[in-house]
């Protein structure tokens, strides 16, 4: 793990001179406040969620409608990944600028929005240009992620992330039975427009939520941290310790433990440049630090490798379902897209996904993060294999539903340990960067899944994932760092 900067203490804030975050979040546990914020991070997810299983639906759908080419169809889902790339980066720097509320409101102002507005695209043009910005807006879901866990005490905190991951798989599940009801009956349109709804909602509620402590106090501004930390414990019942809210890195006490009047005096100033230092250790380029580098470069790969699989999983089901190729001619693809199978066989495999968080709970906090990342990769390369050859209807829905078990269950513990490991001023950053790179890969699995993944073309992008899945795995035993059990640390010490 890397090094912070702290000073050691006597006396802790139980005792009544001073106390840390870490301290008071362990005080006050996990109750309804930290319910409150896993409810309107899941919503976040959820949001995210359903906005990117529906390019399933909607490509197929356009393509006999708009007479579209394949390479048109995956055009669709690239532009909205090409959208998160940049997303993620951007919401990342602002959340360690400005804080991670700052990055909710504009993502979901700009979600909602082209979300709805795509809904009435009048041509082919519009409708990319819209779900770019969707693209956008979903940039920022990582920094839900990063927001919840800042939140969360140490004990059990990777049980309460693969909770709060649960929230993605019900989205995936939510839009598969969506696309279900409404597609048939109301078309496309309709299930832009619904799809928009949970983005309106983080909207709505963006007011009741609080900002992160942690990043308040990597600011200074512990008053602020502490006001906050108050009505927590309010919500759960609970008592902060007595004391002094100091951050970890300008924590110190007297020689018999108490917070020494010169300390107190001198907190402004400490905090002010602990605000500058942080403010320069924030570059991106503290990423490519000594202590870092090494775990940066194997993140970005992870991210991409996972992003590149997951959704090839996703999209090879739609285009296996409908057995739409370059072998069949447009007339069929309309008839396809009407049978219910094409619902049937994504519903299935979204539902993939419960029992492969139930695993990742299961193992996480006892195993590591490591070792579960190890046992998902192996699972999900297994099960995808069978596919380099064509199977039956049943064989391939089998296939891909284990596969997507396991692959959905990889990238949910690469997405809980990448905040882990970074301090908490580039923690947003850090993991932006790794999920702008991984959206990469979902901008060029639609060309991959769509364009070659067809009945009669399924081998090489088969391959192509299994060796991608297999790359990825090498990248988890190479990572430095196990984070189980570890406390989040705030500043590099560089």
């Amino acid at each position: 793990m890397v090094s912070v900067r702290r000073t050691s203490y006597t006396k802790m804030g139980d005792q009544g001179f001073s106390y840390t975050l870490d301290e008071a979040l362990s005080a006050i546990g996990f109750g309804k406040f930290q319910v409150i914020v896993l409810a309107y991070a899941g919503l976040g997810w959820v949001a995210e969620a359903m906005e990117m299983m529906l390019l399933s639906f909607v490509g197929p759908a356009i393509q006999p409608e708009w007479g579209l080419s394949s390479s048109q169809e995956s055009l669709i889902s690239t532009v909205a990944f090409a959208g998160m790339l940049i997303g993620a980066y951007s919401w990342g720097v602002v959340s360690d600028s400005y804080g991670r509320k700052k990055g909710f409101l504009g993502a979901a102002l700009i979600t909602s929005g082209a979300g709805f507005f795509s809904a009435f695209s009048p041509n082919y043009t519009s409708l990319l240009i819209l779900r770019f910005f969707v693209g956008i807006g979903l940039g920022c879901g990582h920094v839900f992620t990063s927001w919840f866990l800042e939140f969360v005490p140490i004990p059990n905190r990777g049980a309460w992330m693969v909770v709060f991951s649960t929230f993605w798989t019900v989205g995936t599940i939510m839009e598969a039975a969506l696309a279900w009801i409404i597609m048939p009956n109301y078309g496309w349109r309709w299930l832009l427009g619904l799809s928009a709804v949970p983005s309106l909602l983080a909207l709505i509620f963006y007011n009741i939520v609080p900002e992160s402590p942690r990043y308040l106090c990597t600011q200074g501004r512990l008053t602020e941290a502490r006001y906050i930390l108050e009505k927590g414990a309010e919500f759960n019942e609970k008592e902060l310790p007595e004391g002094l809210l100091v951050s970890d890195n300008v924590k110190e006490t007297a020689p018999d433990g108490q917070v020494s009047e010169s300390t107190t005096g001198l907190l402004s100033s400490l905090r002010n440049k602990a605000s500058d230092s942080q403010r320069k250790s924030s570059s991106i380029f503290m990423l490519f630090s000594p202590k870092l580098i090494k775990t940066t470069v194997l993140l970005w790969f992870l991210y991409f490798g996972n992003t590149f699989s997951y959704y090839g999983i996703i999209l090879l089901t739609s285009q296996l379902s409908i057995g739409q190729s370059e072998c069949e001619q447009p007339a069929l693809l309309a008839e396809n897209i009407q049978d219910s199978s094409l619902y049937v066989n994504v519903f299935i495999t979204s539902l993939a996904e419960l029992p492969g968080l139930g695993i990742a709970a299961l193992i996480l906090d006892r195993v590591g993060r490591k070792i579960s990342m190890e046992i998902m990769t192996i699972s999900g390369f297994i099960l995808l294999f069978p596919l380099i050859v064509h199977q039956n209807a049943i064989m391939t829905t089998f296939f891909l539903f284990g596969a997507r078990m396991f692959i959905s269950a990889n990238f949910i513990v690469v997405c809980i340990y990448a905040p882990e490991v970074y301090p908490t001023n580039l923690r947003a950053t850090g993991v932006g960067i790794a999920t702008a790179i991984g959206r990469i890969g979902g901008m060029v699995c639609p060309i991959i899944a769509v364009g070659m993944g067809s009945s009669c073309h399924q081998t090489l992008p088969v391959i192509l994932f299994e060796v991608t899945i297999l790359l990825s795995g090498l990248c988890v035993v190479l990572l430095p760092f196990e984070t189980k059990g570890r406390e989040l640390v705030d500043v590099l010490d560089v």
